[in-house]
């Protein structure tokens, strides 16, 4: 079992390696990491998420403003909340609730919204619980077999309770999550604000844009591998109301990358595997240890 230090000089067991479903190693790394642009817009597709997040005045969040702080806060929760001791999760909590307090609506706003709002949050960790489902099923080319696929789903529950969200209100089984989740499809919706924003994600322009002028030449480049990746991993429901066009053959296409991706990540060594998981973790307790934020 790993040792830990706290921030408040605490000595902490994480989760031992074994304790840890072997399924949810296999979906933290460089693999999944492909999916996650398709996962924020998932989360995204719920009028009030959206909102806060495309009307957000916290900048040092925002994806299409620091998109390598962004990719590191992100892939930072997910590890911690899947990887990391109670205090490690606390101290994530109290991070994210810190970036989280200048999240919301305004008098007059055509949509409220608050970032504190554990409703919401459930919705957010719903979507990287499918998310890590649909990672797993693509790597593999099934789905775990039904007891493995509940540890899998019991243990995802720390994605919602490293969060705002109780123990009570994560779904108490598959059964309940996918009656859930077919619920929260209903509810999908974007406007021209959010889906315009979701669109510009989707192309990938958040890497180009802090460039500035330097970044013209890339957008070119990018847009046709972030539609690709993106609207690759995204579910139906979703892709219909972002309004970007997805045929058969391309389909195809992202099914033979997927398969020839999967090929090269069952060869790589697990350190290889797990990047950039592992070394953000890794990244993350340094920061801890010394009284430095990690979001």
């Amino acid at each position: 079992m790993a040792l830990v230090t706290t921030t408040v000089g605490r000595v902490e067991a994480a989760p031992a390696a074994e304790q840890v479903p072997p399924e949810v190693l296999d979906v933290l790394g460089h693999f999944g990491l492909s999916a996650g642009n398709a996962n924020v817009i998932m989360q995204l597709a719920r009028l009030p998420v959206g909102h806060g997040v495309a009307r957000s005045t916290v900048d040092s969040g925002r994806v299409d403003k620091h998109p390598l702080k962004r990719l590191r806060t992100t892939v930072t929760y997910l590890a911690i909340a899947l990887l990391g001791s109670e205090s490690e999760r606390r101290a994530m909590r109290a991070e994210v609730n810190r970036a989280h307090s200048a999240v919301h609506s305004e008098p007059g706003d055509p949509v409220p919204y608050n970032a504190f709002d554990p409703e919401l949050q459930l919705w957010v960790a719903a979507c990287l619980y499918q998310g890590t489902a649909d990672v797993y099923r693509r790597l593999h080319g099934a789905d775990p077999p039904p007891d493995r696929a509940d540890v899998m789903y019991q243990y995802a529950g720390r994605l919602a309770t490293t969060l705002q969200v109780s123990d009570e209100m994560w779904p108490a089984d598959r059964d309940a999550f996918a009656s859930y989740w077919e619920d929260g499809l209903r509810q999908i919706e974007m406007d021209d604000l959010t889906r315009g924003y979701l669109q510009s994600l989707a192309k990938l322009e958040f890497v180009s844009a802090p460039l500035g002028p330097l970044g013209a030449p890339l957008r070119p480049l990018l847009r046709p591998v972030g539609r690709f990746l993106t609207l690759g991993w995204l579910p139906e429901p979703f892709r219909s109301e972002l309004g970007l066009p997805w045929s058969e053959r391309e389909q195809r296409l992202f099914d033979a990358w997927i398969r020839l991706s999967a090929a090269v990540n069952r060869v790589l060594p697990l350190p290889a595997r797990q990047f950039p998981a592992n070394v953000y973790l890794a990244d993350a307790r340094r920061r801890m240890r010394a009284g430095r934020p990690i979001v």
